[in-house]
């Protein structure tokens, strides 16, 4: 038997766990959530139902079942209900300590709560990443971004870019834990233009510690088959589906890093999926300059 939870084709969505119930989720209670998504948003809903034994189609992950069996409760589209059941079942995961994958406006991701420095810890261990390479928050809303950084742009530049696909690396707050990133006074804030990763952060007391869903230096993923090796240490994989094309390198370019920490002027740290468009907000509509300038 296999050790990875059930999957899903993406046509049936649901979720398949474990024995614990689904909004209990343990740090290690592997079960995955299967969702039809479209753009940036995501409509679930709940029903119970047999796991079904279709073929998988391109850039989905085929069915299984996790060890010992999975009990599944499939997901169809456009309930409250289940929608609600959804981010409560990832919020579970996340409180209890685990890590969860999720899929983002840009590639798929790997979160957990900023301010618990095990679940950080964690997070490097998966991807063996090093030490000295920050991690990023995720928040649901620009408001919440004022407890964590110290702004020194106009709210209304980070409405223009917030949500979107870009990381905004400011100076960090006193609030923010101080195990995450300890080697630097920046943070990088995301604010993804996906509804579930927005209605996931808000429904967490902090922020959440994200990363791309890959083992570092590997490329990033578009579809959860792609990141199959990390399953094993994860608490819970929301299947959005393919993001993007996933034959194109462009739709893995993740987000774009631009630090925004020095008054008046902007440097590109990774240029990303979006640097024109954010280039040109920040020197046109801004008159921000390059920090090289």
């Amino acid at each position: 038997m296999s050790e990875y939870p059930a999957l899903l084709p993406l046509e049936d969505i649901g979720w398949a766990l474990g024995p614990t119930p689904p909004l209990q989720p343990g740090p290690r209670s592997r079960f995955l959530l299967r969702s039809r998504f479209s753009g940036s948003r995501m409509s679930l809903s709940a029903g119970p139902e047999q796991l079904p034994q279709t073929s998988p189609g391109p850039g989905r992950a085929g069915p299984g079942r996790g060890s010992g069996g999975c009990r599944v409760a499939p997901l169809t589209p456009r309930c409250p209900a289940g929608w609600r059941e959804a981010v409560a079942a990832a919020a579970g995961a996340l409180q209890a300590g685990g890590l969860v994958a999720v899929p983002t406006d840009t590639v798929y991701g790997v979160a957990c709560l900023a301010q618990d420095s095990a679940a950080v810890r964690s997070i490097y261990s998966l991807k063996g990443r090093n030490g000295a390479k920050p991690l990023a928050i995720c928040l649901g809303d620009v408001e919440r971004l004022y407890r964590y950084c110290h702004v020194n742009v106009p709210d209304e530049l980070l409405r223009d870019l917030l949500p979107g696909p870009v990381t905004l690396v400011l100076q960090r707050s006193e609030e923010l834990n101080k195990d995450l990133n300890p080697f630097t006074s920046l943070v990088g804030v995301r604010i993804p233009d996906h509804s579930f990763m927005r209605d996931l952060a808000r429904a967490c007391s902090g922020p959440l510690a994200l990363t791309s869903a890959n083992i570092s230096s590997q490329g990033s993923t578009l579809t959860v088959s792609e990141f199959q090796d990390l399953w094993p240490q994860l608490s819970l994989v929301i299947d959005g589906g393919p993001i993007g094309d996933i034959w194109s390198s462009e739709c893995r370019l993740g987000s774009t890093v631009v630090d925004l920490s020095v008054s008046g002027k902007f440097s590109i740290i990774r240029p990303g999926c979006a640097l024109t468009p954010t280039v040109e907000i920040l020197r046109q509509k801004y008159g921000l300059v390059p920090e090289s300038s």
